[in-house]
């Protein structure tokens, strides 16, 4: 499988996963929905408004990759895995980034104090066990891609019409061992080298 391929199936999963730790680590960090609600709109998520359309893309990206990667497995092309790390490391980049150029968006300076929001420590947090539970997620999507593939080979197999061995048209060569050097003067008389079946 194309590692670009790899990453394709994963980034959506990892995308969710670290809007959930988002998601979480504003109502970790501000429990009265009017409270969070004022910081929410303070510090430039406007943008949430359009999350279900972004879910709804993300899972036909995921599944479009998930066909490919059903069609490379059948073609018995090698699966390759993403590594765990990234799970981990991915998401955590993803929040901070996002974390900062919301506030960057929303009020045109860079956030340096984005760090000591209260939000901001809880969301890095919480991007360890949600990256867990996406690198758990995306393990069951590649063993379900890969036991549909192999349904998909096992009645390809099944239903395969059985051809019947091609008709020889001319008989092979065979091959008949050389007199000995003694049997010089009986050569003539002896069987052809090459003799047709």
């Amino acid at each position: 499988m194309r590692r670009a391929l790899t990453w394709l199936i994963a980034l959506p999963v990892i995308l969710v996963g670290s809007q959930a730790a988002h998601g979480l680590a504003y109502w970790w960090a501000y429990p009265q929905s009017n409270l969070r609600a004022a910081v929410l709109a303070r510090s430039g998520h406007g943008y949430l408004a359009w999350a279900p359309v972004a879910v709804g893309l993300l899972v036909a990206i995921e599944l479009v990759a998930l066909t490919v990667d059903v069609v490379d497995r059948v073609r018995h092309r090698p699966a390759r895995q993403l590594p765990a790390w990234a799970f981990l490391i991915v998401p955590a980049v993803f929040f901070t980034l996002q974390e900062h150029l919301e506030r960057l968006l929303q009020l045109g300076v860079f956030p340096w104090w984005t760090a000591e929001q209260p939000s901001f420590w809880r969301g890095l947090v919480l991007q360890v066990p949600l990256g867990l539970v996406a690198y758990a997620i995306a393990r069951l999507l590649s063993r379900a891609a890969s036991a549909v593939a192999d349904a998909v080979v096992a009645r390809r197999s099944r239903t395969a019409p059985r051809r019947p061995a091609p008709a020889r048209l001319a008989p092979p060569l065979l091959s008949l061992p050389r007199l000995a050097p003694l049997a010089a003067a009986a050569a003539g008389r002896a069987p052809p080298a090459f003799a047709r079946l």
